[in-house]
């Protein structure tokens, strides 16, 4: 358990430290744009690595019963949390703090959320953790969610303050609560070419990982949860 919360420690130091004001700026200017998302891409999986190595050396420490409406929760929810960090990577939004930020041009994705890639990742650890019925698992995607919604809280005040007087005019066609735009008629659905990709790399990947992928990364096959036991 020490591993796991150390490798969770540097993990959100990773996050948080480079997104403080001016942090990132500097080692923007230092290393240049594309060699700092670069670094930063390759340590991030690292420290990710790290975090699931550290898990998966826990002895399992069953909380609860596990059951077959579990596993179609995370079937349900896992495609869905892809396709929004995939959307959100490849799309320009200017709320994000990821390498396509722009206030120009957003994609269609931040007319249904202005943080697609952190809701992204929300609802895959959300929708995994009831299958996962034993202690290492809740530390794990336990920690990844209330990582991620705090770092949404975060990041939607410090865009308030950047904005500042512009920020009804920008959040207009856009919603922090995901489709809440849509459904008050604030924002008008749109697919575009960024979200036509997302949507074809997530079925590909979650046919592969239905098909063994995930067993074989993760040792545990997401069909075997479906099943009444």
């Amino acid at each position: 358990m020490t591993q796991l919360l150390t490798a969770f420690t540097v993990f959100v130091a990773l996050h948080s430290i480079p997104a403080t004001p001016g942090v990132r700026e500097r080692l923007v200017a230092r290393l240049g744009h594309a060699l700092y998302i670069g670094l930063y891409s390759a340590v991030s999986l690292l420290a990710l690595s790290w975090l699931f190595y550290a898990a998966f050396a826990l002895d399992y420490i069953e909380l609860w019963a596990t059951a077959a409406w579990q596993g179609w929760v995370t079937l349900a929810a896992a495609p869905v949390g892809l396709f929004f960090v995939l959307a959100g990577l490849l799309s320009r939004n200017p709320f994000s703090t990821t390498a396509r930020r722009g206030s120009s041009n957003p994609g269609a994705i931040v007319a249904i959320t202005r943080h697609p890639v952190l809701w992204g990742f929300l609802i895959w650890s959300v929708g995994h953790i009831p299958p996962n019925g034993d202690l290492r698992s809740l530390v794990l995607f336990g920690g990844f969610a209330a990582f991620t919604a705090g770092s949404m809280m975060l990041i939607e005040k410090r865009s308030r303050k950047r904005f500042a007087a512009e920020w009804r005019q920008r959040t207009q066609a856009t919603s922090f609560i995901p489709c809440a735009a849509l459904v008050t008629g604030r924002a008008r659905f749109g697919f575009d070419a960024a979200m036509t990709l997302a949507l074809a790399v997530d079925a590909i990947a979650m046919i592969w990982l239905l098909s063994g992928g995930h067993a074989a990364l993760f040792g545990a096959d997401p069909l075997v949860f479906l099943t009444p036991r």
